[in-house]
């Protein structure tokens, strides 16, 4: 077997030590540029590994995913440099000889790798600075907004409310304008406008809507200087209008839409069980028609003639199950769910002091 083997490699070895770069020095082997492609996917396979690893440990409950995931990404870039750069030099390639192609990067950079190269460093920034974490809800300059889901080399990967994925490129939150929701504190202030006929007692529509509030279970105090409030902030042309001001917990602030959904119909609930009612706005109107008759009919009622009575066919009326299923909260009801599913993360964040009003 020893015999074998000697021969097998020896008929090898010439196929082996075949030059395949013989230039200024520099000789190049096929045996050389197996085994640097031998390293470069070990290396590869060990950052891999290494991030894997890493994400496991930020699964644990109280470890900070955010720093984890900072550390398993340059962990995982330093791995595969080092993995060139040793792979350079089992070629036989020194780094050294790679001076003159620094000046030809150089020129491609500024040529067609400007944008890739200026993703590439906004995206360490958003590793170190950490003003974007995994698990912020973010919203940007252009209104794309969702929770971070991955910071990669060129982009990162946003999912909205509606489970779409964006990939926005990293020098856009670098020299964007972004509105980070949760970056201090996971509560927010959310304002519910809504209008209310003149001639309403205001302390009525107050205590509907702060019944409206604490109906909804995301309200995050029902007492307090976070309580729900109710603010006149405008006379209309014909309403007054208000504000429902209420803060709301972790769960419901990475959903700004579909909380605001269900605020608007607790609240429509209780002004009616209070009486109070939606003004439409007011316009002068030129009627071509009357009652939904036009020409003749229009002009015979006009003169006080009788019209004849034409059979109208009712639709059924929905039954009590019916409407107690109309009577449901739907956006309430989604985003219970929502967060059923996808619970959020936890808040790593400081608390911040509430915002002045």
């Amino acid at each position: 077997m020893r015999d074998v083997a000697t021969d097998g490699w020896q008929g090898v070895q010439p196929f082996l030590d075949y030059e395949l770069v013989h230039v200024a020095g520099l000789q190049l082997t096929v045996g050389d540029l197996a085994s640097a492609l031998l390293l470069l996917a070990l290396f590869f396979v060990a950052s891999r590994l290494a991030a894997r690893t890493l994400a496991r440990y930020g699964d644990r409950e109280g470890v900070d995913t955010a720093a984890v995931y900072t550390v398993s990404r340059v962990a995982r870039y330093a791995l595969m440099v080092i993995g060139f750069l040793v792979a350079l030099e089992v070629a036989g390639i020194p780094v050294s000889k790679f001076a003159v192609f620094a000046g030809a990067i150089g020129v491609g950079l500024g040529f067609g790798l400007q944008a890739i190269f200026n993703n590439f460093i906004s995206g360490l920034i958003l590793l170190f600075d950490r003003s974007i974490k995994i698990g912020d809800f973010v919203e940007l300059e252009s209104g794309v907004h969702g929770v971070v889901r991955d910071i990669k080399i060129r982009a990162t990967r946003i999912s909205t409310n509606d489970n779409l994925n964006i990939l926005v490129p990293n020098s856009e939150f670098v020299s964007g304008r972004v509105t980070n929701w949760t970056l201090l504190e996971t509560s927010r202030r959310m304002r519910i406008p809504f209008g209310i006929a003149y001639g309403t007692d205001k302390e009525r529509v107050k205590q509907a809507a702060i019944e409206a509030a604490r109906e909804v279970p995301f309200t995050l105090e029902h007492e307090g200087p976070r309580g729900p409030q109710v603010w006149l902030v405008e006379f209309g042309e014909s309403r007054m209008e208000f504000q429902l001001i209420v803060w709301i917990n972790a769960d419901a602030t990475k959903r700004p839409s579909t909380v605001k959904a269900a605020y608007n119909w607790a609240l429509h609930g209780a002004l009616q069980r209070h009486g109070i009612a939606i003004p439409f706005p007011q316009r002068d109107l030129h009627v071509r028609s009357l009652f939904g008759h036009e020409q003749g009919d229009a002009i015979a009622l006009l003169q006080g003639r009788a019209l004849p009575v034409q059979p109208v066919e009712t639709a059924p009326g929905p039954d009590d199950r019916e409407l107690a299923a109309l009577a449901e909260n739907d956006a309430q009801r989604d985003l219970e769910r929502e967060i059923q599913e996808h619970p959020p993360a936890a808040d790593h964040g400081a608390a911040a002091k509430p915002e002045e009003r």
